[in-house]
């Protein structure tokens, strides 16, 4: 577990799915590859169903979404809250 700027990291011990918790917000994020993992499904099922929730208005996309950038990665990664997570 690690804490950093109000951001909980879950991550099992052999490296398993890694979940962040933001304890500000009293929310979860995760990127599309878990919760793929999470649904054990494949990760192009959670984009489409992500991409579907958006466009039909179910959940709003600008308040659920968020930017970040990781380690290892070029570009900023989307991050999904739970609400999106729970409507996959």
């Amino acid at each position: 577990m690690e804490n950093k700027n109000s951001v909980v990291i879950y991550q099992g011990s052999n490296g398993e799915i890694q979940i962040q918790i933001d304890q500000k917000s009293d929310t979860v994020w995760a990127r599309q590859e878990q919760i793929a993992e999470l649904f054990d499904i494949d990760r192009t099922v959670a984009t489409r169903h992500i991409n579907n929730i958006c466009k039909s208005g179910e959940i709003d996309e600008e308040s659920n979404v968020q930017k970040m950038h990781i380690a290892n990665s070029d570009k900023p990664v989307k991050f999904y809250n739970l609400d999106i997570i729970l409507a996959v």
